[in-house]
């Protein structure tokens, strides 16, 4: 995406890359797809710039946080598929830490949980799994990165080997609290330190790209983890901001300022942004599955063509029919934290057609949103609106649902692609097209907002309905 000065999209580019599932739980992606891809829609982008006689400024990165790469130092060749954040196959290695009394020391230097949502235990397999590949990192032949790193890697010629605190602060081997990586959480998992990418801030030198890749010499000038260049998009700059991004999952982020709030709710402490030398803290909570139960009714189920017709489907009925679909396709996130639970449906009967699945698949991103809303509120949050952004926001009847469900307004912006924004203002901030963070919240606007409407006792009505539907849901997984 290239963005204008004011916020505004000035022109996109986009394709699908294909998501491999080669085993239950696992979720993989080809590295040279992403960087084919990448690549692609760059040059695409440009060509348009180029069209206007339009002057490119500078890069900024977003990208998927905990997704794991590997790669050869000297040719910058891939010895695995990525692991997807998704992933779920180093659950066991993670029971096992755990019961083995390490979680509290990883949640005090980490801010995270010992989940294979991160990045740590997924480095760890690729080592054990590929043949030679352990020997070969210990002798510094192999470096690790998350897809920032590897497109930067890539697009500076092999050049830079380099991350922002937002990318590190999501593999189990980095200390907020320090900034800087952890020894003694790199021997736990198994990780030699020489593999590691140097750390920056959000809006620093992360390298300029060679001519031979875009044709073009250009600063790679921010880089962001998606969820914290969403709350940048948004400018939630002030303590106790919250928004709520819905992508591939759904990612609720509050502010906290420049000290780390320790969750009492089964949250992450995790970095907000660290720019100029100074870090700004969050907690979050991470639902796996949002926008991709959607891609699930389309792509797995066939009942939808496209996601724009979801909104139509929802309104064609009165009520959800007593039917809940809980998307714990691989396991349920924030606040419940069950690797093993399983995605299920309840309440099905003769008549349950498209239109009630698809409602059901839209109601479960809410009700998942308000458990991490409930979780912040009993951390100490006084929650009275969230910023929300990404593609499913896009529905009305989603985000008035969501109101309804949260009880406190939802506010969306004029706009809504407010993760790739937060990549370019970091950028922005870098090179020089804005002074400071006061002219990111002077670009704001709000395109809506929705109200609660919803009756009281149909609230509580459903509410319940939903959590027992979770509950059931992970007693079946496992059983």
């Amino acid at each position: 995406m290239l963005f204008e000065r004011d916020g505004s999209t000035f022109a996109v580019a986009q394709r699908e890359f294909t998501q491999h599932y080669p085993d239950s739980g696992w979720v993989e992606h080809d590295p040279e797809e992403i960087w084919e891809t990448t690549l692609a829609v760059c040059k695409e982008a440009l060509k348009k710039a180029e069209a206007a006689s339009r002057t490119v400024a500078g890069i900024g990165i977003t990208n998927q946080r905990e997704t794991t790469l590997v790669w050869e130092r000297a040719t910058g060749k891939p010895v695995h598929r990525a692991i997807v954040w998704q992933d779920r196959r180093t659950g066991e290695r993670c029971r096992q830490l755990r019961e083995a009394g390490h979680a509290d020391a990883v949640a005090a230097t980490t801010g995270l949980l010992l989940d294979p949502y991160f990045s740590g235990t997924k480095i760890g397999w690729i080592l054990d799994h590929v043949d030679g590949a352990r020997a070969r990192a210990e002798r510094g032949e192999l470096v690790f990165g998350t897809v920032d790193t590897f497109l930067i890697w890539r697009l500076t010629g092999g050049t830079m080997h380099v991350t922002d605190t937002t990318n590190a602060c999501r593999t189990l081997l980095f200390d907020i609290g320090k900034n800087a990586w952890d020894e003694g959480m790199c021997e736990l998992l198994g990780v030699p330190m020489a593999m590691l990418p140097e750390v920056r801030d959000c809006a620093a030198d992360f390298g300029t790209t060679t001519k031979d890749v875009l044709g073009v010499a250009l600063p790679i000038a921010g880089v962001a983890g998606d969820q914290h260049a969403a709350s940048i998009g948004q400018v939630c700059f002030d303590k106790g901001m919250v928004k709520s991004t819905y992508g591939t999952g759904c990612f609720m982020m509050l502010n906290t300022g420049t000290e780390s709030v320790a969750s009492r709710n089964r949250l992450l402490s995790t970095v907000a942004y660290r720019l100029d030398g100074t870090t700004t803290y969050a907690l979050e909570g991470s639902i796996f599955v949002a926008g991709a139960a959607v891609q699930w009714l389309r792509d797995g189920l066939g009942i939808i063509a496209s996601a724009s017709e979801t909104q139509a489907l929802a309104e064609s009925l009165d009520g959800n029919h007593g039917v809940y679909l809980v998307p714990a396709f691989t396991g349920l996130g924030a606040p419940h934290w069950d690797a093993e639970a399983r995605g299920a449906m309840f309440g099905l009967t003769r008549d349950t057609g498209p239109a009630v699945i698809t409602r059901a698949a839209l109601e479960a991103v809410c009700y998942q949103t308000m458990d991490l809303a409930e979780a912040m509120r009993e951390d100490g949050a006084a929650l009275d609106a969230v910023r929300v952004d990404g593609g499913m926001v896009a529905n009305d009847w989603f985000a008035q649902y969501l109101a309804d469900v949260l009880d406190i307004a939802v506010e969306r912006p004029r706009q809504t692609e407010t993760t790739a924004l937060g990549a370019a203002y970091l950028a922005g901030l870098q090179v020089g097209v804005y002074a400071g963070l006061d002219d990111l919240t002077a670009n704001w606007e709000r395109e809506r907002e929705f109200v609660p409407a919803m009756a009281g006792d149909l609230r509580e009505r459903v509410v319940a309905e939903w959590r027992d539907a979770v509950r059931r849901t992970r007693g079946r997984g496992s059983r």
